[in-house]
């Protein structure tokens, strides 16, 4: 008699069914895995010609204005100085000194000339401007918080969502590991391939440190050496599914920070200034010399300024007269000046 064979388990059958689901499961998130890589590659595109154009402009600010608000520098130290002056050589009663001071507050307090307190004067941009000529430097302070900073930053969301951050550093660090092993130039003897293998890990660390994993995956798939798994196998499959349904989460992770960063930068000062130029420009507004025009404008005034109060010093006007205000400033209305004074104000005390 025929010996029986033992019917299989459940759990050892793979029915054609169940892989059809695990095949239709598999496309699926591959489907979704590469969208997120085009959406994170089009992101990180916007985000660096943005960071770029802010460069441009911080540039060319720097080259064109430059002059004149050392000019502007120039003029308010000499106002700062004549006061100390008068204030020192001069001999006024109490009520008289206390006005000539609401004048010296006054004029820092509206931003013509930059403020004191306990008789040092406050640091500015333009000081750290031409002490340190480095046409990007406000620009590299302002973006070097939100650049790359993928995993620093939002401390009270990491600390909800620590686990999962965890884990996620976990999986990309899993990826660098399995690059590294492949293409660190020691594993070769060869210096073609060693040099070779120098250059793809120059990239492969650069994405680690900036927990780029649409990058490690880009160079895994670039080089052809992704896992390879049985189309057949239900363990293959569901592992595969498993994989890349982890890899999709921080990939959206990943999305969702350079929005973040690309936010940041359109909102530091000079990302604003590069989104309202690019509008300005689409009207034909050179919004460049629209700015140097205008801090000529501001020169011209704060140099009257700088006169009327020399005149004081020298006692070529009366107190009277010089309690009064400059000419200059009694002759605009009141809308000019408010407008004036608060672009100086812009310029001097941000």
């Amino acid at each position: 008699m025929p010996r029986k064979t033992p019917p299989l388990s459940h759990s050892t059958v793979t029915t054609p069914l169940a892989l059809s689901q695990l095949h239709i499961r598999l496309q699926f998130l591959e489907k979704s895995h590469q969208s997120l890589l085009k959406q994170i590659k089009r992101k990180r595109t916007e985000l660096n010609n943005f960071v770029e154009q802010m460069r441009i402009f911080t540039t060319e600010i720097f080259h064109k204005a430059s002059p004149s608000f050392q000019k502007m520098a120039e003029l308010d130290q000499d106002i700062h100085t004549l006061f100390e002056e008068i204030f020192t050589t001069r001999k006024f009663g109490k009520q008289t000194f206390k006005n000539i001071e609401a004048v010296y507050l006054q004029l820092q307090l509206t931003g013509i000339i930059s403020q004191k307190t306990n008789g040092k004067q406050f640091s500015t941009e333009l000081d750290e401007l031409f002490d340190n000529p480095e046409p990007e430097s406000d620009f590299c302070r302002e973006t070097a918080k939100g650049r790359y900073q993928h995993w620093q930053t939002q401390e009270s969301v990491e600390e909800s969502h620590g686990e999962a951050r965890t884990e996620d550093k976990r999986k990309i660090r899993e990826t660098f590991l399995r690059l590294a092993e492949i293409f660190h130039p020691d594993k070769v003897k060869d210096s073609e391939t060693q040099t070779y293998n120098t250059e793809i890990m120059k990239s492969i660390n650069q994405a680690y440190q900036e927990a780029d994993l649409a990058r490690l995956l880009e160079i895994e798939r670039l080089h052809q050496v992704g896992e390879i798994i049985d189309l057949n196998s239900e363990d293959d499959l569901t592992r595969k599914c498993g994989t890349i349904e982890q890899q999709n989460q921080i990939l959206l992770t990943q999305y969702e920070n350079l929005k973040r960063e690309l936010r940041l930068a359109k909102n530091t000062h000079v990302g604003t200034m590069v989104s309202d130029s690019r509008k300005a420009a689409k009207k034909g507004i050179d919004v460049m010399a629209l700015m140097v025009e205008t801090i000529d404008n501001q020169i011209n005034v704060v140099s009257q300024i700088r006169d009327f109060v020399k005149d004081f010093r020298e006692q070529k006007i009366t107190i009277k007269e010089f309690l009064g205000g400059p000419p200059t400033l009694r002759s605009l209305d009141d809308e000019i000046m408010s407008d004036i004074l608060e672009q100086m104000l812009s310029e001097l005390m941000r």
